[in-house]
Protein backbone atom coordinates (compact mmCIF):
# COMPACT_ATOMS: atom_id res chain seq x y z
CA UNK A 1 0.00 0.00 0.00
CA UNK A 2 2.45 2.37 0.65
CA UNK A 3 4.84 1.67 -2.32
CA UNK A 4 1.51 2.39 -4.05
CA UNK A 5 1.08 5.46 -2.86
CA UNK A 6 4.72 6.52 -3.11
CA UNK A 7 4.53 5.69 -6.84
CA UNK A 8 1.63 7.14 -7.37
CA UNK A 9 2.99 10.46 -5.73
CA UNK A 10 6.39 10.10 -7.99
CA UNK A 11 3.82 9.50 -10.43
CA UNK A 12 2.23 13.05 -10.39
CA UNK A 13 5.40 14.80 -9.67
CA UNK A 14 6.63 13.73 -12.87
CA UNK A 15 3.57 14.89 -14.43
CA UNK A 16 4.09 18.16 -13.66
CA UNK A 17 7.47 18.17 -14.10
CA UNK A 18 7.16 17.30 -17.68
CA UNK A 19 4.23 19.98 -17.88
CA UNK A 20 6.86 22.28 -16.92
CA UNK A 21 9.52 20.58 -19.70
CA UNK A 22 6.97 21.40 -22.36
CA UNK A 23 6.39 24.67 -21.32
CA UNK A 24 8.84 27.38 -18.60
CA UNK A 25 11.19 24.68 -18.87
CA UNK A 26 11.33 23.80 -22.93
CA UNK A 27 14.89 25.11 -23.17
CA UNK A 28 16.12 21.39 -21.46
CA UNK A 29 13.74 19.49 -23.23
CA UNK A 30 16.12 17.57 -25.80
CA UNK A 31 18.82 17.64 -22.95
CA UNK A 32 16.22 15.53 -20.50
CA UNK A 33 15.02 13.43 -23.49
CA UNK A 34 18.62 11.91 -24.58
CA UNK A 35 18.92 11.88 -20.75
CA UNK A 36 15.73 9.50 -20.10
CA UNK A 37 16.48 7.99 -23.64
CA UNK A 38 20.28 7.41 -22.82
CA UNK A 39 20.37 9.19 -26.27
CA UNK A 40 18.25 7.62 -28.76
CA UNK A 41 15.15 9.64 -28.25
CA UNK A 42 15.29 11.40 -31.81
CA UNK A 43 16.22 8.05 -33.20
CA UNK A 44 12.64 6.72 -31.59
CA UNK A 45 10.91 10.07 -33.16
CA UNK A 46 12.45 9.01 -36.36
CA UNK A 47 10.84 5.50 -36.72
CA UNK A 48 7.42 6.50 -37.92
CA UNK A 49 8.89 7.79 -41.22
CA UNK A 50 8.46 4.66 -42.70
CA UNK A 51 4.93 4.39 -42.15
CA UNK A 52 4.03 7.97 -43.41
CA UNK A 53 1.55 7.87 -46.49
CA UNK A 54 1.78 10.67 -49.51
CA UNK A 55 3.45 14.28 -49.19
CA UNK A 56 1.11 16.47 -47.25
CA UNK A 57 1.81 15.82 -43.66
CA UNK A 58 0.26 17.28 -39.85
CA UNK A 59 2.50 16.60 -36.88
CA UNK A 60 0.34 16.97 -33.74
CA UNK A 61 2.75 18.01 -31.01
CA UNK A 62 5.67 18.99 -32.75
CA UNK A 63 7.81 19.63 -29.86
CA UNK A 64 10.94 21.43 -30.50
CA UNK A 65 10.69 20.13 -34.21
CA UNK A 66 13.32 17.36 -34.95
CA UNK A 67 10.90 15.30 -37.21
CA UNK A 68 9.44 18.49 -38.91
CA UNK A 69 13.11 19.51 -40.04
CA UNK A 70 13.29 15.43 -41.31
CA UNK A 71 10.31 15.33 -43.32
CA UNK A 72 10.79 18.68 -44.32
CA UNK A 73 14.65 18.00 -45.70
CA UNK A 74 13.02 14.72 -47.28
CA UNK A 75 11.02 16.90 -49.66
CA UNK A 76 7.27 16.59 -47.50
CA UNK A 77 5.00 19.26 -47.02
CA UNK A 78 4.60 19.56 -43.38
CA UNK A 79 2.40 21.59 -40.95
CA UNK A 80 2.92 21.23 -37.41
CA UNK A 81 0.87 21.85 -34.68
CA UNK A 82 1.50 22.49 -30.89
CA UNK A 83 -0.68 24.62 -27.61
CA UNK A 84 2.88 25.39 -26.41
CA UNK A 85 4.40 28.52 -27.35
CA UNK A 86 7.49 27.61 -26.28
CA UNK A 87 7.44 24.94 -28.66
CA UNK A 88 6.73 26.76 -31.46
CA UNK A 89 9.86 29.04 -30.91
CA UNK A 90 11.97 26.55 -30.92
CA UNK A 91 11.21 24.71 -34.06
CA UNK A 92 10.75 28.04 -35.97
CA UNK A 93 14.44 28.90 -34.91
CA UNK A 94 15.55 25.13 -35.84
CA UNK A 95 14.04 25.12 -39.14
CA UNK A 96 13.59 28.85 -39.93
CA UNK A 97 11.23 30.85 -42.67
CA UNK A 98 10.45 27.41 -44.47
CA UNK A 99 8.45 26.07 -40.85
CA UNK A 100 4.56 26.10 -41.21
CA UNK A 101 3.73 26.17 -37.38
CA UNK A 102 0.35 26.29 -35.41
CA UNK A 103 -0.33 27.23 -32.31
CA UNK A 104 -3.72 25.31 -31.36
CA UNK A 105 -5.33 22.23 -30.13
CA UNK A 106 -5.73 18.45 -31.53
CA UNK A 107 -9.47 18.71 -30.17
CA UNK A 108 -9.99 21.82 -32.45
CA UNK A 109 -8.64 21.19 -35.80
CA UNK A 110 -8.01 24.52 -38.26
CA UNK A 111 -8.26 22.70 -41.25
CA UNK A 112 -10.37 21.67 -43.65
CA UNK A 113 -11.86 18.27 -44.27
CA UNK A 114 -9.37 15.66 -46.13
CA UNK A 115 -6.34 18.17 -45.86
CA UNK A 116 -3.90 15.37 -45.21
CA UNK A 117 -2.05 12.10 -46.39
CA UNK A 118 -1.09 11.49 -42.85
CA UNK A 119 -1.08 12.85 -39.23
CA UNK A 120 1.62 12.04 -36.48
CA UNK A 121 2.32 12.09 -33.20
CA UNK A 122 5.16 10.75 -31.32
CA UNK A 123 5.16 10.35 -27.49
CA UNK A 124 1.78 12.45 -27.09
CA UNK A 125 0.02 13.09 -23.90
CA UNK A 126 -3.55 11.43 -23.24
CA UNK A 127 -5.38 14.37 -25.63
CA UNK A 128 -4.46 11.83 -28.47
CA UNK A 129 -6.73 9.34 -26.77
CA UNK A 130 -9.76 12.26 -26.69
CA UNK A 131 -12.99 11.06 -28.68
CA UNK A 132 -12.66 15.05 -29.83
CA UNK A 133 -9.17 14.74 -30.96
CA UNK A 134 -9.84 11.35 -33.10
CA UNK A 135 -12.79 12.67 -34.55
CA UNK A 136 -10.75 16.23 -35.83
CA UNK A 137 -7.97 13.83 -36.93
CA UNK A 138 -10.52 11.78 -38.66
CA UNK A 139 -12.45 14.60 -40.75
CA UNK A 140 -8.78 16.15 -41.55
CA UNK A 141 -7.22 13.01 -43.34
CA UNK A 142 -8.08 11.66 -46.58
CA UNK A 143 -9.27 8.75 -47.86
CA UNK A 144 -7.58 5.56 -46.62
CA UNK A 145 -4.67 7.79 -44.84
CA UNK A 146 -2.97 6.87 -41.74
CA UNK A 147 -2.74 8.35 -38.02
CA UNK A 148 0.50 7.09 -36.74
CA UNK A 149 1.07 7.22 -33.18
CA UNK A 150 4.37 6.22 -31.28
CA UNK A 151 3.09 5.94 -27.69
CA UNK A 152 5.44 4.11 -25.73
CA UNK A 153 8.86 3.14 -25.90
CA UNK A 154 10.60 0.52 -23.58
CA UNK A 155 14.53 0.47 -23.22
CA UNK A 156 16.15 -2.55 -23.23
CA UNK A 157 18.87 -1.37 -20.41
CA UNK A 158 18.33 -2.55 -16.90
CA UNK A 159 19.12 0.81 -15.65
CA UNK A 160 16.12 2.32 -16.89
CA UNK A 161 13.81 0.28 -16.20
CA UNK A 162 12.64 1.46 -13.14
CA UNK A 163 11.78 4.97 -14.08
CA UNK A 164 9.35 3.37 -16.80
CA UNK A 165 7.71 1.31 -14.03
CA UNK A 166 7.06 4.32 -11.59
CA UNK A 167 5.72 6.42 -14.78
CA UNK A 168 3.58 3.72 -15.87
CA UNK A 169 5.21 2.73 -19.27
CA UNK A 170 5.89 -0.50 -18.08
CA UNK A 171 2.40 -2.50 -18.11
CA UNK A 172 1.81 -4.75 -15.36
CA UNK A 173 -0.50 -6.58 -17.25
CA UNK A 174 1.91 -7.18 -20.14
CA UNK A 175 2.12 -5.68 -23.97
CA UNK A 176 -1.12 -7.97 -25.31
CA UNK A 177 -3.18 -6.10 -22.86
CA UNK A 178 -1.89 -2.46 -23.21
CA UNK A 179 -2.11 -2.77 -27.08
CA UNK A 180 -5.88 -4.39 -27.09
CA UNK A 181 -6.90 -1.07 -24.42
CA UNK A 182 -4.51 1.17 -27.02
CA UNK A 183 -6.57 0.21 -29.89
CA UNK A 184 -9.84 0.63 -28.55
CA UNK A 185 -10.73 4.46 -28.90
CA UNK A 186 -8.82 4.10 -32.22
CA UNK A 187 -10.86 1.80 -32.95
CA UNK A 188 -13.95 3.11 -31.50
CA UNK A 189 -13.54 6.42 -33.38
CA UNK A 190 -13.63 4.62 -37.05
CA UNK A 191 -10.37 3.71 -37.76
CA UNK A 192 -8.84 0.34 -38.69
CA UNK A 193 -6.18 -0.11 -36.37
CA UNK A 194 -3.26 -1.70 -36.21
CA UNK A 195 -0.34 -1.87 -33.76
CA UNK A 196 3.29 -2.84 -34.79
CA UNK A 197 6.17 -3.60 -32.35
CA UNK A 198 9.58 -2.01 -33.76
CA UNK A 199 12.70 -3.62 -32.50
CA UNK A 200 15.11 -1.75 -32.81
CA UNK A 201 18.88 -1.71 -30.77
CA UNK A 202 17.68 0.45 -27.65
CA UNK A 203 14.92 -0.59 -27.33
CA UNK A 204 11.06 -1.87 -28.45
CA UNK A 205 8.84 0.61 -29.76
CA UNK A 206 5.26 0.32 -29.91
CA UNK A 207 3.44 2.60 -33.01
CA UNK A 208 -0.14 2.74 -33.74
CA UNK A 209 -1.49 2.95 -37.41
CA UNK A 210 -4.76 3.61 -37.57
CA UNK A 211 -5.99 4.41 -41.04
CA UNK A 212 -9.59 6.61 -42.00
CA UNK A 213 -12.08 3.61 -43.24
Amino acid sequence: MKRDLAFSLINRLLQIFFHLLYHSLAGAYDLVAAVVSFGHWRSWVLTVIPYIQGTVVLELGHGPGHLQKELLDRGRSVIGLDESVQMGRMTHRRIGPSSKLIRGLAQSLPFADESFDSVLATFPSEYIFDPPTLKEVRRCLRKGGPLIVLPFAWPKSRALAWLYRITGEVPADGIATLSERIRKPFSEAGFHTKIQMVEVKSSSLMIVIAERS
